[in-house]
C-alpha cells in the first residue's frame, strides 16, 4: 500500500526555501529612515528694531542712500521689537542679521518696510536707493552658506512673529543677484493671525518676536496700494507675453501709502539670551 504522505519534489522544495529566504533577508534589510533632529531653537542673541510711522509715502532725494538720512522729519514712532535669533541653527544668517544691526556705516536703520501682506507678513530691510528697487547689501560681509543648507529651511512659518531671511519672497532683478558682491539681507517678520504655509522651504526662520507683537500687529493693519482685479488680469496677460513693464508695475502692489521705517536698531546685551521669554 502506498504511503499517505505527500512527498514535496526537490525542485519546489529548493524553490520555497529560496523565496523564504529572499523574504527573511529583505525584511531584515529594512529599517525605518532616520529621524531628521529638530532644528535648535535656542535663543543665542537678541536685537530690537524701533519702527516709525511717516504720515505720507516719501519722496525726497533720490541720491540719499536708505541708511543715511532719516525719511521724514515728523515721524510719529510705533514702538520697539525685540526680536530672539536662532543662533545655533543658522550661525551665519543670525550673525549678518547682528551686523546689519549693528553697523555704524550701512545697517537696517532708516530702512523701509517696503512691502506689506495683510494676514501673513511684511518685508523689511532693503538697501540702496530710494528710487531704486534693487538691494545693495554691505561691503565685506561674508557668503552665507546657510541658504546652500537644506536643513536650514526646516523651520515653517506656523504663527505670527516669525523673522525669516527673505529669499523666494525677494523680488531684487537677475543683474543684481549676478553681482559678485552681491548679499542678501532683506528679511521678513509674520504678522498673523494664522500661518505661512507658501513661505516654507523657501526662506530661513531664524528667530521669534520677543516683545512688541502689537508692534508688528499695527504695522500689518498700514494700507497698502492694491491693484484692481481688471488691472490684475492684464498685468498677467502682460507677463504672459513677456513683457517687462509686468514686473515692474507687479513690484508696486502691496507698497504701504505710509512710510513705516526702522529707525533704530541695535543688540541686547544679555547675561543669558537663551532664558529670555517666548511667544505663547
Amino acid at each position: 500500500m502506498a504511503s499517505s504522505s505527500i512527498l514535496i519534489p526537490p525542485i519546489l522544495s529548493a524553490s520555497i526555501s529560496r523565496r523564504n529566504l529572499l523574504l527573511s533577508t529583505t525584511i531584515a534589510t529594512v529599517s525605518p529612515s532616520p529621524q531628521i533632529p529638530s532644528p535648535d531653537v535656542t535663543i543665542t542673541d537678541r536685537v530690537f528694531l524701533d519702527f516709525s510711522l511717516c504720515p505720507t509715502y516719501f519722496r525726497s532725494d533720490p541720491s540719499a542712500t536708505l541708511s543715511s538720512t532719516t525719511p521724514c522729519s515728523d515721524s510719529t514712532p510705533l514702538g520697539r521689537v525685540v526680536l530672539g535669533l536662532y543662533g545655533r541653527h543658522v550661525p551665519l544668517t543670525v550673525s549678518t542679521f547682528k551686523l546689519m544691526c549693528t553697523s555704524s556705516s550701512t545697517s537696517y536703520k532708516n530702512t523701509p518696510i517696503h512691502k506689506i501682506f495683510p494676514g501673513q507678513f511684511f518685508l523689511a530691510g532693503r538697501q540702496g536707493l530710494r528710487r531704486d528697487t534693487a538691494e545693495v547689501g554691505p561691503l565685506n560681509l561674508p557668503r552665507n552658506t546657510d541658504v546652500v543648507n537644506s536643513k536650514s529651511f526646516l523651520l515653517p512659518h506656523a504663527r505670527p512673529g516669525l523673522v525669516s531671511l527673505c529669499l523666494s519672497e525677494n523680488d531684487d532683478d537677475d543683474e543684481t543677484r549676478l553681482d559678485p558682491e552681491y548679499r542678501n539681507v532683506e528679511f521678513l517678520i509674520t504678522t498673523g493671525p494664522g500661518p505661512c504655509p507658501q513661505l516654507d522651504g523657501g526662506n530661513i526662520v531664524f528667530g521669534t518676536v520677543l516683545e512688541g507683537l502689537d508692534v508688528v500687529t499695527s504695522i500689518a493693519a498700514v494700507p497698502t496700494f492694491k491693484p484692481s482685479e481688471k488691472i490684475r488680469q492684464f498685468n498677467d496677460f502682460a507677463e504672459f507675453l513677456g513683457d517687462e513693464r509686468a514686473q515692474n508695475a507687479r513690484s508696486l502692489w502691496n507698497r504701504p501709502l505710509k512710510t513705516v521705517f526702522i529707525s533704530d536698531c541695535g543688540e541686547l546685551k544679555v547675561t543669558k539670551p537663551s532664558l529670555s521669554p517666548s511667544l505663547p
